[in-house]
């Protein structure tokens, strides 16, 4: 018989800054229980089936594979959301896209653009936190479209829509108040393609050319047709893009054009107003 804390001692997972977080995280799926509940009760028993359960997500996660594609799941804002490896792992630096919205509009009516949602974390937030704006949230990858429909069903925000659409493809004649993106924005080149969570990842949602703005400057040229007057452009990028994103939005005619920083103190979003 194993105790929950022994097996606990016995998870091995060198490769992993967040060792004992992922192992909790990981046994707690697999007795179908809280993380709570392995502090409160690290004594009792676990079943000889969620043990052998265990044993597999430790082996997975041994191989590099993300705790998030392993359980299926991962929080954003105060969202629980499905996730699956063709969609990127939504993370707490892009929970500034989320706060900045939600400063820049009032809670009334309002049309808001989720460009690339994947597992339509940023718009299902948004539509979470005020029920009277008309969120809609494209991707082209129709996994990901099927993905982001499942949370939004399953959260009943009936406020969303989630449409198949590359950029702004299905969005003859619409505008928006506000429009939001984390595309991708990461170099071909980059090494970091190559560690951590980021080798599970699809690279169709990380990488954008040579210097990782291809994404970027399609969005930027071609959000003006869909922005009305006086509405927002708001774009994640890397931490060393900020500059360049903010000369396109200004050679775009944007203004009011600026940068926010992320948890770590780097310039992660940038923002720009279309003129009334």
């Amino acid at each position: 018989m194993t105790i929950i804390a022994s097996l606990l001692r016995a998870a091995e997972l060198p490769d992993s800054p967040t060792a004992r977080l992922d192992a909790e995280l990981l046994l707690a799926a697999a007795l179908g229980k809280s993380r709570s509940f392995l502090h409160t009760w690290p004594e009792r028993i676990v079943p000889s089936e969620a043990a052998l359960t265990f044993a597999g997500f430790l082996q997975r996660r041994r191989g590099g594979e993300p705790v998030a594609y392993i359980l299926g799941q991962q929080g954003f804002w105060k969202l629980d959301l499905e996730v699956a490896p063709h969609t990127l792992i939504p993370r707490p630096d892009t929970e500034l896209l989320v706060e900045a919205a939600l400063q820049l509009l009032p809670a009334t009516p309002a049309s808001v653009l989720d460009l690339g949602t994947g597992s339509g974390a940023i718009a299902l937030a948004l539509a979470s936190e005020r029920p009277a704006w008309k969120v809609t949230a494209v991707d082209r990858v129709l996994e990901a479209v099927a993905l982001a429909e499942r949370n939004r069903q399953r959260l009943h925000l009936n406020n969303a829509t989630v449409l198949s659409s590359h950029w702004f493809s299905a969005l003859a004649g619409q505008r928006f108040q506000l429009i939001i993106s984390n595309p991708p924005y990461i170099a071909s080149a980059d090494p970091h393609l190559a560690e951590g969570d980021v080798r599970f990842e699809p690279a169709s949602a990380l990488v954008a050319g040579v210097d990782g703005l291809d994404d970027l400057r399609l969005i930027v040229a071609q959000a003006p047709d869909y922005l009305e007057a006086g509405g927002w452009l708001m774009l994640e990028h890397g931490y060393d893009q900020a500059g360049a994103v903010r000369e396109l939005l200004l050679a775009r005619g944007f203004e009011q054009v600026h940068s926010r920083t992320d948890l770590g103190g780097h310039e992660r979003i940038s923002l720009g107003c279309l003129p009334c």
